[in-house]
C-alpha cells in the first residue's frame, strides 16, 4: 500500500473539511467473524472454535460455524465493497485454515481461498490489507500452552512465511497482530475472551510472546518479500482519564493502567525495552524472566505504519474504600483484565452510549491520535477500526435506516481530520464492520455492520451508514 503522506485534511469556510486524494478509505472484518466453513477446505480448530462451543461463553450459545458465510460468498461480497466504493479491505488470515494445528505443511485448500480472495480484491481495484491474526490461535498449540508458550512466538513466524511467500507482492500491507492486548488480557486474564483463563502471571507471558511474535513474523515477511516491504500492527490503545485530574492517587492510577494497557505494547515495539513502571507494578506476581536476552531487538522491527483501533474512552480512579473496585470498562463481567492495578476501578460512563455501552466521545480519538505523533513522529497512522454497534431496525421499506451510526462515523472522521489538521500523519480510515457478523462473546446480536446480514437468509443489505459512507468515499468531503 502507498504510504506517502496524504493530502492534509483542510477545513474550508461554508464547504466543510476534505481529504486528500491520497487518505485510503476501507473497511475491516476479521475470519472467524465472518467467513464459517469451519469444518470445510481442511481448515482446523481454533480456541475460538472451543471457545464458543463450550455452555455458557458466548450469547445465546452463538458460534462462527457459520457466520456470514463469507467463504462461500467472496465474489458477492468483494462486489459489494466495489459499489462502495472502498480502496482498500482489511481482512484477517485464519492460521488454522492455512495450517491445521498451527505447525507443519501448509493447506493447499485454505492458502487458495485467501488467494482467490486477494486476486477478486486486486480485480475490483481494491487494495489487500492483510491481517496476520486476529484471535483464533489453533487449538493444538492452546493445548500446547498457547501464548504462555515461548514456541508459539516461533510458530507464527513460521505461518508468517507460508503466507508472506504464497500471496507475495499482491498485498498492500501485512499487519501482523490486531489487537494484542485483548488475546493476552482478555483471553488469558478476564476469561472473557478465548481460551477463556484466568491467570494473570499467563497474560503477561502471553503478551510478552505476542510481542515477540511480532517481531519474529515481520523479520520473516521482509526475508521473504524484501526489507521494502510494508509491514504493521494494530493496537486498541486505551483512552483513560483519571475522575479527577488534581488528585496525585487517581493520576497514579491512569499511569498504572497506561503501562498495562498502552506502554506494554509501545515501549518494546518502538524502544525495544518494557517500561521500568510496569515491571514494578507487577513485581509481585512474576520476575519477567520469560523476556530472554535479545528479545526487545528481536521485537524492535521498523514500522511502515501503526494501526489503531478507537472505540470509546474511559474514567478511573484509585480504589480507597472496601469491597471490590468498580469495574466498568467496557470489557464484559469476568475477571480484572488490568494485571497488577487490583486497587483502580473504572467508573461509568456519562451516555450516550452505544449498543456495547461505550460511551460516544470523539475527542478522545484527537488525545490518542496527538499522542501517538508526538511520542513516535516518524511513524504514520492509521485508522484500522472505528465503527459503533447499535440496535438496528429494518424499516417497513426494507431498509436500515441508521443514523445513529452515520453521526457516530461522521464525528469520529471528523475528529481524524482535526488531528491531521494539528499536525497527526494519518494516511487512512477503515470503517468496523464492514457487515454485521459475529461479535465474539455477545454472539450476533450486537451489529456492527454498515451493511446488514440477515442472518437466516445471508441477503447483505447496504444500510444508510454505508450509502453515507459511500458518498465520502466518493467526494472526500466531510
Amino acid at each position: 500500500m502507498d504510504t506517502s503522506p496524504a493530502a492534509d485534511a483542510v477545513a474550508e469556510p461554508g464547504t466543510g473539511r476534505r481529504f486528500g486524494a491520497d487518505f485510503v478509505w476501507g473497511s475491516a472484518t476479521a475470519a472467524y467473524q465472518v467467513e464459517g466453513a469451519v469444518t470445510e477446505g481442511g481448515r482446523g480448530p481454533s480456541i475460538w472454535d472451543t471457545f464458543s462451543h463450550t455452555p455458557g461463553k458466548t450469547l445465546n450459545g452463538d458460534t462462527g460455524d457459520v457466520a456470514i458465510d463469507h467463504y462461500h460468498r467472496v465474489a458477492e461480497d468483494v462486489a459489494l465493497m466495489k459499489e462502495l466504493g472502498l480502496a482498500a479491505y482489511r481482512f484477517s488470515i485464519s492460521w488454522p485454515r492455512v495450517q491445521p494445528g498451527g505447525s507443519g505443511p501448509a493447506n493447499p485448500e485454505g492458502l487458495a481461498f485467501y488467494s482467490r480472495l486477494v486476486d477478486e480484491l486486486l480485480a475490483a481495484g481494491i487494495k489487500p490489507v492483510v491481517t496476520l491474526y486476529h484471535w483464533d490461535l489453533p487449538a493444538e498449540l492452546e493445548a500446547a500452552g498457547g501464548w504462555t508458550n515461548r514456541a508459539t512466538a516461533y510458530a507464527f513466524a513460521e505461518y508468517a512465511r507460508i503466507v508472506a511467500a504464497d500471496l507475495g507482492d499482491r498485498v498492500g500491507l501485512w499487519t501482523t497482530l490486531n489487537e494484542p492486548w485483548c488475546a493476552a488480557f482478555l483471553g488469558y486474564a478476564a476469561g472473557v475472551h478465548a481460551p477463556g483463563r484466568t491467570e494473570p502471571v499467563a497474560a503477561l507471558q502471553a503478551a510478552h510472546h505476542l510481542n515477540l511474535a511480532h517481531g519474529l513474523a515481520a523479520r520473516a515477511i521482509r526475508d521473504e518479500l524484501g526489507e521494502d516491504t510494508p509491514v504493521s500492527i494494530t493496537l486498541n490503545l486505551h483512552v483513560t482519564r483519571p475522575v479527577d485530574a488534581t488528585s496525585a492517587a487517581d493520576t497514579d492510577a491512569v499511569r498504572q493502567l497506561d503501562a498495562v494497557g498502552n506502554r506494554i505494547w509501545l515501549d518494546p515495539l518502538f524502544k525495544g525495552t518494557y517500561p521500568a513502571d510496569l515491571l514494578a507494578d507487577t513485581a509481585h506476581l512474576t520476575d519477567w524472566s520469560f523476556v530472554h536476552p535479545g528479545d526487545g531487538e528481536l521485537i524492535n522491527v521498523p514500522l511502515d505504519s501503526l494501526g489503531v483501533n478507537y472505540y470509546s474512552t474511559s474514567r478511573a480512579r484509585r480504589h480507597a474504600g472496601e469491597g471490590e473496585p468498580e469495574r466498568a470498562d467496557g470489557h464484559g463481567d469476568g475477571a480484572s483484565p488490568w494485571v497488577g492495578a487490583d486497587t483502580v476501578e473504572f467508573l461509568e460512563m456519562p451516555g450516550p452510549l452505544t449498543a456495547m455501552g461505550w460511551n460516544i466521545d470523539p475527542d478522545g480519538l484527537v488525545e490518542l491520535l496527538l499522542r501517538l505523533h508526538r511520542e513516535y513522529p516518524a511513524t504514520p497512522l492509521m485508522i484500522t477500526e472505528n465503527g459503533a454497534a447499535f440496535d438496528d431496525e429494518v424499516g417497513p421499506d426494507g431498509g436500515v435506516h441508521d443514523g445513529d451510526r452515520v453521526a457516530y462515523l461522521h464525528g469520529h472522521i471528523d475528529a481524524v481530520a482535526r488531528a491531521i489538521e494539528a499536525g497527526a500523519d494519518v494516511r487512512g480510515y477503515f470503517v468496523w464492520s464492514l457487515f454485521d457478523n459475529f461479535e465474539w462473546a455477545f454472539g450476533y446480536e450486537r451489529r456492527f455492520g454498515i451493511v446488514r446480514v440477515d442472518y437466516d437468509t445471508q441477503v447483505r443489505t447496504p444500510k444508510d451508514s454505508a450509502r453515507w459512507y459511500a458518498d465520502l468515499i466518493a467526494t472526500g468531503a466531510l
